[in-house]
């Protein structure tokens, strides 16, 4: 299915305390992902595949707060991020970043909707 929230990414100024700040806060779990410059934020328990064990919950990241991730930003699922990126510039929105490859898992993109919000889309591999 496509058009769940499936994704979060909160930017951060900086690593260390951010990473203090929300294990101590809420509890989750913070890993480094191998080979990028980003965190992997663990709100609720995973399968063996990494996936939430607990429907309707997501996981999330943290990232150096820079363009385009510069605000707490929600991902959406999409079939096809070009097809998206296409359906929100007719719809009066705008694209942030094209259309970029995450290793081999999938693709993502950021767009802006009409009332300024910037959104993350992801598009499985």
């Amino acid at each position: 299915m496509t058009g769940k929230v499936v994704h979060f990414e909160v930017p951060v100024d900086d690593v260390e305390r951010a990473r203090t700040f929300y294990t101590d806060a809420f509890g989750w779990q913070l890993d480094d992902m191998p080979g990028f410059d980003y965190i992997w934020v663990r709100t609720t328990r995973t399968d063996d595949r990494g996936m939430p064990a607990e429907p309707g919950s997501i996981n999330g990241g943290m990232t150096r707060r820079e363009a385009p991730v510069t605000q707490p930003m929600i991902t959406v699922e999409v079939e096809d991020i070009d097809t998206a990126l296409a359906k929100v510039v007719a719809l009066g929105g705008a694209v942030l970043q094209e259309r970029q490859p995450v290793g081999e898992m999938g693709f993502t993109a950021y767009v802006v909707d009409t009332e300024g919000n910037p959104l993350g889309l992801w598009q499985n591999a």
